[in-house]
């Protein structure tokens, strides 16, 4: 995986202690913690990192106060103790052996300051932050939870988290994350977890009454497999309020759409915009996948706290010429009509669908976009403030754009991408509005 070294030649040095394991604080229930659909589909590791510094507190029990509170957390969040393992019906479930998660000490060769810009994925650096277990074949081998804590030369530290998708979706780890830098100061829970993921179990039998192509084969008649063989490229692209107002503002005045969201509107521009760049034949079929947050579209809707994934996937299919050719209101007027989908009919279809087919959603010739702009990463406290920085290490696979809030008031989006140099720099000119 290239990444663009032009701005800097800078290498973090990061000396790795023995990794340990942190146990919850108190007995735990023991047996098999059942998963959901939801969670079977995106069994993905996610490596994010927070970075604190404080002027009034150093980083000398940072690794004693974090792993301490992790201990006391786990009591809560006993699954990510256990070991994932599959069921007998053939699919992933969490066996609740309080075995306890990995816990690693670092140390780093500079100060925070150094490590430049990680507002865009950089997993040659930022991966140094995050521990990975040595000779994992797979996700089975890799437990729940994997924590390093890095001390840097000025004071501060860094916390790299490695986590399975499938424990949480991105509120569910954001609460976690949040409940440990509570515990870590000494207060109550704010969200305590709702664990019982049964309430997402597929009907019996199971009832399908949607057509589900976020499933869906697309043949790859534009040979894209190629297009990726070379040399890929990092870049985030920042759109502050103004550029966002002018982007809906752009889509409203074709007159197709009686209102929009940033999020469709953003999105409908990049997804037009990246198969313009990838070149697609006009007749490709192209789909757009992403995640709508479910719980609050289930009848009824998911517990406050529900720990496991409540996002459903939907999904926009057209062909690439029609994406391109039509005004930008016609691709967002898609993205819209995906939202539309997700209903709690639509939703117990697609976990249904899984339950019989044990389908993957198809990745090629897709965009799927993933959103955290509306995560709150940035209140998570441990005792030493607010992180500095927080966000993602690397972007999961290629077809993935990433939407992060950013800036001061959170009210700018960061776009984040990697493509085959050819067409990043297509797509740089046509992220100029």
């Amino acid at each position: 995986m290239e990444i663009n070294g032009d701005e800097n030649t800078f290498e973090l040095v990061v000396k790795q202690g023995e990794p340990s394991l942190v146990t919850p604080a108190e007995e735990t229930p023991k047996g098999l913690y059942f998963l959901s659909n939801l969670d079977q589909n995106i069994a993905v590791i996610v490596r994010t990192i927070y970075s604190f510094k404080s002027e009034e507190r150093g980083n000398e029990d940072a690794v004693e106060v974090i792993k301490d509170a992790l201990s006391k957390v786990l009591v809560h969040y006993y699954q990510l103790a256990g070991r994932l393992t599959i069921s007998a019906e053939g699919k992933l479930i969490v066996d609740c052996n309080g075995e306890g998660a990995v816990f690693v000490e670092a140390e780093a060769n500079c100060k925070i300051e150094e490590i430049g810009d990680n507002t865009k994925p950089d997993p040659v650096t930022l991966g140094k932050l995050v521990y990975d277990i040595p000779g994992a074949k797979n996700i089975l081998e890799m437990p729940p939870l994997v924590a390093q804590v890095t001390k840097f030369k000025c004071g501060g530290f860094v916390l790299g988290l490695c986590m399975n998708h499938c424990m949480f979706d991105g509120l569910g780890a954001m609460e976690f994350v949040n409940s440990w830098g509570e515990t870590a100061r000494g207060l109550p829970l704010n969200v305590p977890p709702f664990l019982d993921r049964t309430i997402l179990k597929a009907r019996n039998p199971p009832k399908i009454e949607f057509q589900h192509h976020e499933f869906a084969e697309i043949e790859d008649i534009s040979n894209t497999a190629d297009l990726y063989k070379q040399e890929m490229l990092y870049r985030s692209f920042c759109f502050d309020p103004d550029k966002l107002e002018q982007l809906k503002n752009k889509t409203m005045k074709e007159g197709a759409l009686k209102k929009c969201t940033t999020f469709e509107a953003l999105s409908g521009f990049v997804w037009r915009a990246r198969t313009q760049a990838l070149n697609l034949k006009p007749d490709q079929q192209t789909k757009l996948l992403f995640a709508v947050d479910g719980r609050s579209r289930f009848n009824p809707p998911l517990p406050e706290g529900y720990s496991g994934n409540g996002i459903v996937l939907t999904n926009s299919m057209c062909s690439a010429g029609e994406l391109v050719e039509k005004p930008l209101s016609s691709a967002v007027a898609l993205v819209q009509e995906a939202v539309k989908l997700v209903t709690d009919s639509y939703m117990r279809s697609a976990i249904d669908y899984f339950e019989a087919t044990r389908a993957r959603p198809s990745l090629t010739a897709t965009l799927l976009i993933t959103t955290w702009s509306r995560l709150s990463f940035h209140t998570t406290d441990f005792g030493w403030g607010e992180p500095v920085l927080s966000g993602p290490v690397a972007l999961p696979e290629k077809e993935v754009i990433l939407f992060l809030s950013h800036g001061k008031e959170r009210k700018s989006i960061n776009v984040l991408l990697g493509l085959p140099a050819p067409a990043m720099k297509i797509f740089q000119d046509l992220m100029q509005i």
